[in-house]
């Protein structure tokens, strides 16, 4: 995971969630927990070693940290998912978003704007935010 190295598919996935969790510079106990749980769960991470997790996670924030590091991290995670993950990549960002129970203005705007650099259908997006409401809806 050196830089100007590609992604891996599972990469990309951790990097969107991060992405997100990362937006307000505050990255909650219930997010990271939540980005763990899809890591150890999601069929998607099937095989992956969640050993270099913290590794993958501290690469994401290393290209936050450069100059234009949204673009370049978004084209990272674009250019490393086939088309049959990226509606699965939105769906794992807004699960972390929703993990908080509200999401903040500026993860609101980093869910935007990896739904439009990934090609998520409008449609297909607001079924996936809907189900993630209802999914971490509280009594």
């Amino acid at each position: 995971m050196v830089e100007g190295v590609p992604l891996s598919p599972a990469e990309a996935l951790v990097f969107a969630m991060v992405l997100v969790s990362a937006a307000d510079r505050n990255m909650t106990d219930r997010e990271l927990t939540t980005i763990g749980r899809i890591v150890t769960q999601a069929p998607a991470f099937e095989g992956f070693d969640t050993s270099g997790l913290s590794a993958i996670a501290n690469r994401c924030v290393a290209v936050l940290d450069e100059e234009d590091g949204l673009d370049k991290a978004l084209a990272l995670i674009a250019d490393a998912l086939p088309k049959r993950l990226r509606e699965t990549a939105y769906a794992f960002a807004v699960e972390v978003a929703a993990a908080d129970g509200a999401a903040a203005q500026e993860e609101l705007r980093v869910l935007e704007l990896i739904r439009h650099r990934l090609e998520v259908d409008r449609l297909a997006a607001a079924a996936i935010e809907r189900g993630a409401r209802a999914r971490h809806a509280r009594l």
